[in-house]
């Protein structure tokens, strides 16, 4: 078993935390990860991306040329990185910033609302749980119960009450994707 994905988008999407949270979750299965994340020097605003591996087995390099799965949570990334997914790997959009379509018939694309949907819960921060969501749907790489057991360990205890919502928003993402 094997899965690298990018998730990009700008600063202050989460793109980062929805990242580690895959990462933190492979590792709570027992799988093989790499996270490594990149982001402009004005963080929210910038530009933020990070890859992520999730391996069964050793992972000998964390950078990846063209995985076989993006998400991309606005306009900016999607023109860098639309054009890196292998064929026959997936490209979900967060269609409520991207506005462009994909012209390619060699990748599975996926369309998510998730900044709608986001708001729809109640905080538009949760959007990147919406993406994150429909990916593991897609993927099965790992289940939403190992995320939940990394938000434990990655959002200060004093924000552990917004853990219910993010919880809410992963099985949207993934209830929309199917």
């Amino acid at each position: 078993m094997y899965q690298d994905v990018i998730m990009a988008g700008f600063g202050g999407q989460g793109v980062l935390l929805a990242g580690k949270l895959l990462a933190y979750a492979g590792m709570h299965e027992g799988k093989h990860v790499t996270w490594f994340p990149s982001y402009g020097a004005e963080i929210r605003g910038g530009t933020a991306n990070c890859t992520v591996i999730i391996s069964s087995n050793e992972i000998g390099s964390p950078v990846v040329q063209t995985p076989s799965a993006i998400l991309i949570f606005n306009d900016a990334s999607y023109k860098k990185f639309e054009r890196m997914v292998k064929p026959g790997g997936l490209l979900f959009l967060n269609t409520s910033l991207v506005k462009e379509k994909s012209l390619r018939t060699d990748i599975t694309l996926i369309d998510i609302r998730a900044n709608d949907i986001a708001e729809k819960l109640g905080d538009i921060r949760i959007a990147n749980m919406v993406m994150l969501g429909a990916f593991l749907r897609q993927t099965g790489i790992v289940v939403i119960k190992s995320v939940l057991a990394a938000l434990e360990k990655v959002i200060p205890a004093g924000r552990h009450s917004l853990i219910a919502l993010n919880e809410q928003a992963l099985k949207c993402g993934a209830e929309i994707s199917t």
